[in-house]
């Protein structure tokens, strides 16, 4: 622990000691007490348990809080099973008996949070979502399940709502075709569930922005860093020039992304774009004209193909 006093002010010595167990620094010159009651914020490793020498026994407390567990995690566990076999017999009974309880679920709301988080750990991890995606999916169904919103709606559908909810506000990238892909639900259900729970409990979402997008359906059609720094810029244009509002980010991204690749020369057919996006062929054709139509980019892409020639 630093001392923070470097001499002693009665004799100007600079031999201190520090009496951790009094929380005192002490000169031992002259005897003179410099400071006391130092509160030591360092970590207590004392035993009070009846646990080994290791880490295990050393930890003055649990995980921490999460609302990916029905009970927040705050449950206290009893003895592991095989630790029980050490007990006499009228103890072990005993133990046995608290750890059937313990197991148990009593209320219809822990019940049903039980199978929801584990559906919501299952469709996080298909899409390989983030910790904190998943940690803010969970608190939105705990709060929609709290509120009474689930009533009279799947549970898969709720589930799917709150994860489409936790990754527009974390700004992660998914369309509502991969949850309707990961969970097994239609669509248009996962959008209107999501709409009634962002509205009754009142959170706010701002809209998609479609430059979110590029990184990942550049990375799926394995186009260089240059062409996705270009999409990045015609996105930015495109907004400028108000072209993004009324649209599908996803659709937008995928064109301002295929005419960037029409300029350094990567040619990726329609099909393959409006597969990765998830969009139809349509939805790429209609915004890449609009796309070259306002922006004038149809010079840009003449020069690629001159340059080829």
């Amino acid at each position: 622990m630093a001392i923070g006093v470097k001499k002693c002010p009665e004799c100007g010595g600079i031999n201190l000691f520090l009496n951790k167990e009094k929380g005192e620094v002490i000169c031992r010159d002259c005897g003179l007490v410099l400071e006391d009651k130092m509160v030591d914020f360092g970590q207590e490793w004392r035993e009070f348990g009846e646990g080994g020498e290791g880490e295990e026994s050393k930890r003055r407390t649990g995980a921490p809080m999460t609302y990916t567990q029905y009970d927040q995690g705050l449950v206290t566990k009893k003895k592991k099973k095989g630790d029980l076999f050490k007990l006499a017999s009228k103890d072990r009974n005993k133990f046995f008996r608290l750890r059937k309880w313990q197991y148990r679920i009593s209320t219809a709301i822990e019940r049903n949070l039980k199978l929801a988080l584990g559906e919501l750990k299952r469709v996080s991890s298909y899409l390989k979502l983030p910790k904190s995606v998943e940690e803010e999916s969970a608190r939105i169904y705990t709060l929609a399940v709290q509120r009474g919103l689930v009533r009279g709606r799947s549970m898969e559908s709720v589930v799917a709502g709150a994860l489409y909810a936790a990754c527009r506000r974390h700004e992660v990238p998914r369309a509502l075709d991969e949850l309707s892909e990961a969970s097994g639900i239609e669509k248009k259900e996962i959008g209107r569930t999501y709409r009634f729970v962002t509205r009754e409990l009142g959170i706010t979402i701002l809209p998609s922005n479609p430059a979110d997008y590029i990184a990942r359906f550049s990375s799926a059609l394995k186009l260089s860093p240059e062409t996705q720094s270009k999409a990045i810029e015609i996105l930015e244009h495109a907004q400028n020039a108000e072209l993004t509002s009324g649209r599908g980010p996803t659709g937008i991204a995928a064109a301002a992304l295929y005419v960037s690749a029409l300029i350094h020369g990567e040619k990726r057919t329609q099909r393959e774009v409006a597969d990765v996006a998830g969009v139809t062929e349509v939805t790429i054709r209609n915004r890449y004209k609009e796309l070259l139509d306002e922006l004038k980019l149809e010079k840009e892409i003449k020069k690629t193909k001159k340059k080829k020639k």
